[in-house]
């Protein structure tokens, strides 16, 4: 399973990709619960690549802002993410940054939007937030 220094950067992670506004954001919402459970099932293929994915992002966190990705504010953590994103990196990254975080991404979005009876979106937060109403 991940570290828990990895669990902390993940948190922020899907805290930064999921943000609290009028909802909860991601890890609030479950998508913490649903990505642990899933690399404990579906996705412990991807195990490896998600520690090796979280301990490079914080190696950038390092090098960029001198300081732990977790103990970023949202738009440090934003910021970091995006240049990643652009390939704007300090630092060598031992998997395709830019592939591996449109996974997380997809694999938070997952998270969110499921159905709650699958671990994830906590009190169907995320379908309240866009209007979603299950009727039977």
């Amino acid at each position: 399973m991940l570290e828990p220094r990895q669990v902390l950067t993940l948190q922020a992670l899907v805290d930064t990709i999921i943000p609290e506004d009028d909802y909860p954001g991601g890890w609030e919402s479950g998508v913490g619960d649903y990505l642990l459970r899933q690399l404990e099932s579906d996705l412990r293929n991807c195990l490896t690549a998600y520690r090796d994915w979280l301990d490079a992002l914080e190696i950038e966190a390092e090098r960029v802002f001198r300081r732990p990705f977790a103990s970023l504010d949202l738009e440090s953590r934003t910021a970091l993410l995006e240049a990643i994103e652009q390939g704007d990196i300090k630092s060598a990254w031992s998997v395709d940054r830019a592939t591996f975080f449109a996974q997380i991404v997809e694999h938070c979005t997952e998270g969110f939007y499921a159905d709650p009876g699958n671990g994830a979106n906590r009190d169907g937060i995320a379908w309240a937030m866009v209007g979603f109403e299950v009727t039977a």
